[in-house]
């Protein structure tokens, strides 16, 4: 799936990232256009109130009740691919997290255009057993049969912001994560 839409990207005339990415980097996300499931380059962060400040996550919890994040509750649903993501502890240890037995992880966000650009956030949720240990909250990751269904269906999506993400590998890195 990565290296698929590694090639839509490379297409479009885009650049992806070649290592993590930072808030307010462009990075490929998946929406749904046409009922095709596509990738698409938005800018991560959503303008904050204060100049120079984004917004980079939203929770899932509350999404739907707050105005900024509400429409995209509704009707502006997408999805960050990635290979992982990290969290650091109260020790500031760096921890890196992905899917058991898979090469990719899905996490849900929304997105909206503002100033021309398109840009996402990424949903948050209460940490699981997985990611606890090290950190309170995490990305509310979906399952990889569930991202057509989060981008298609609002009610499945709006089930889905009180769903309690996948068990996911934990290991102790001082490395960069290569996602493409």
């Amino acid at each position: 799936m990565l290296a698929r839409i590694r090639e839509a990207v490379r297409k479009a005339g885009a650049q992806a990232p070649r290592n993590e990415v930072f808030p307010s980097d462009g990075a490929p996300v998946l929406v749904l256009r046409e009922g095709k499931v596509v990738p698409a380059v938005m800018g991560w962060g959503f303008p904050g109130m204060q100049a120079g400040r984004n917004v980079i996550n939203a929770r899932a919890e509350t999404a739907e009740e707050r105005p900024m994040f509400r429409d995209g509750v509704a009707a502006r649903r997408c999805v960050v691919p990635a290979t992982g993501f990290y969290e650091w502890d109260a020790d500031k240890r760096r921890y890196l997290f992905r899917m058991p037995a898979r090469t990719e992880l899905y996490m849900a966000a929304l997105y909206g255009v503002f100033g021309g650009e398109a840009r996402y956030c990424i949903l948050t949720t209460q940490a699981n057993a997985s990611v606890a240990p090290v950190h309170h909250r995490m990305p509310l990751v979906l399952r990889a049969q569930e991202v057509r269904p989060w981008l298609e269906d609002e009610q499945t999506a709006r089930r889905l912001l009180h769903e309690t993400p996948p068990e996911l590998e934990r290991r102790e890195t001082d490395g960069q994560l290569r996602l493409w």
